[in-house]
């Protein structure tokens, strides 16, 4: 018979990821007693197949693009070849050192970390291998899964993300099934390595969440370095034999590579938990909470990529501080979804916060938005760079900016500021008056609201 003795807690989190290993941390420092519940590793999808290891190869692929284009800044390189075992050892000692790194500061906390896989058993209860333990507050924080097609097995040469970042050898050619974030990341990866890249999107456009003028120009950008795409039709079938993939569309187009990438989005890992049993509400397998992330049973609370939104590892670990501080009754103001800054890491990058002119519209009406683009063009370090792009700043008629939308290369790193200025509700006067350093890409930020407060000084009239 299974053990059924356990231990009673303040919080049991089930899961490691980066909402649930958040709310842990953050409960231990408000003085809670806290489980946390994962049967894999600490840091779950983002730290071990998901952000961190595509951005080292990211990394490693502009290295390869800096190294093929030396000659352009005078300087002799030449790009002899890429070891991926080499490249696969760099991604494992990123991932090893923040895996050690998060190890240590789980154990520092006092959380007691129970290896093994959970289910809801009751409403303040999980089970762990026959064991249970009880939580005054439970945490769900089971984050989500490589989603694939109906009737597309993935297997052989029909790769996800997590296969497509083991691969020992880079592809002679692949075919992308996706054009969203994870899509054109893996596209960008393999241009950069020497693949033969297409990606195949229903939608109208490559990165479609994004402001429509950001699509456009990461499409010319990607047409430039010679990434094909066919976008607006649907994948139809595919099938594998011992020389690659053979995909059709439902046009009857047909392409033809070494390799498949499902990349159609992650659904949430939400099955046979035991979720529906103990009265959660599922839609589509996503668990629906309020506001304040509460599902409505109990003092059963869900965080990260199991609840509907954006699937990003620091909205997850935004939430689970979030529901650390509502457990400990400080009553933490909400998150508001459009203020969570979103990055495609690809070559050029993409990043944006707020509302997309088009939302804009939508939410405050046509005549009450104004917008302003801003081209890299006039940005001295982004010429220094050699990168193209522009910033699209836009606000409510003599209102505050309430969306900045960027693409180039390292605009990632601006998306700091351009998150302060959305989520604080800043005029562009605001911004205008601030001193940003020369000669930095950040300037551009101060050069677009410099010209939205009606001031260009680096711009044409």
């Amino acid at each position: 018979m299974a053990d059924t003795t356990g231990s009673a807690f303040d919080i049991v989190v089930l899961g490691g990821g980066s909402g649930g290993y958040a709310a842990a941390l953050r409960g231990a420092q408000l003085g809670l007693n806290v489980a946390l519940v994962e049967e894999s590793k600490l840091g779950g999808t983002c730290l071990h197949w998901g952000c961190i290891p595509t951005k080292a190869f990211l990394h490693a692929a502009q290295l390869a693009d800096d190294a093929r284009e030396g000659a352009h800044f005078g300087v002799h390189t030449e790009l002899k070849g890429i070891d991926m075992a080499g490249v696969q050892q760099y991604k494992d000692s990123v991932i090893g050192r923040l895996y050690k790194g998060l190890q240590g500061l789980i154990k520092s906390r006092k959380i007691t970390v129970i290896e093994g896989h959970g289910r809801l058993v009751a409403k303040d209860t999980v089970e762990v291998d026959g064991r249970r333990y009880t939580g005054t507050h439970i945490v769900v924080a089971t984050g989500s899964y490589a989603r694939s097609l109906p009737g597309l097995e993935i297997g052989g040469r029909i790769l996800t993300s997590t296969e497509a970042l083991d691969l020992t050898e880079v592809p002679k050619s692949v075919i992308v099934l996706g054009g969203g974030v994870i899509g054109s990341e893996f596209a960008s990866v393999w241009k950069s390595f020497g693949a033969d890249v297409t990606i195949i999107e229903a939608l109208p456009h490559l990165v479609a969440n994004e402001d429509e003028a950001l699509s456009k120009a990461f499409e010319r950008a990607f047409r430039k370095r010679g990434i094909k795409f066919n976008l607006g039709v649907r994948f139809a079938g595919v099938t594998q034999d011992e020389n690659g993939v053979h995909v059709s569309l439902e046009d009857g187009k047909t392409f033809d590579a070494e390799y498949l990438l499902v990349a159609v989005g992650r659904g949430p890992r939400t099955a046979d938990l035991g979720y529906e049993e103990q009265g959660l509400t599922l839609d589509r397998g996503f668990v629906i909470t309020n506001e304040r992330l509460h599902t409505g049973v109990g003092n059963v609370y869900a965080v990260g990529d199991i609840v509907p939104g954006l699937q990003l590892a620091h909205r997850g670990f935004a939430q689970g501080i979030f529901v650390a501080e509502e457990i400990a009754g400080l009553n933490p103001q909400p998150i508001v979804e459009s203020g969570i800054p979103r990055v495609t890491y690809s070559e050029p990058e993409v990043a944006s916060v707020g509302l997309t002119e088009a939302k804009a519209k939508e939410v405050h009406g046509a005549d009450a938005v104004e917008v302003l683009e801003y081209n890299l063009g006039g940005n001295g370090k982004s010429q220094i760079l050699g990168t193209a792009g522009f910033v699209k700043l836009v606000r409510q008629k003599d209102g505050p900016v309430i969306g900045v939308h960027m693409i180039g290369a390292r605009v990632g790193e601006l998306i700091g500021e351009g998150q302060l200025i959305v989520n604080w509700e800043a005029y562009p006067e605001d911004v205008a008056a601030l001193v940003h350093a020369h000669p930095t890409q950040n300037e551009a930020l101060g050069e677009a609201h410099l010209a939205l407060a009606g001031k260009p000084l680096h711009a044409h009239n």
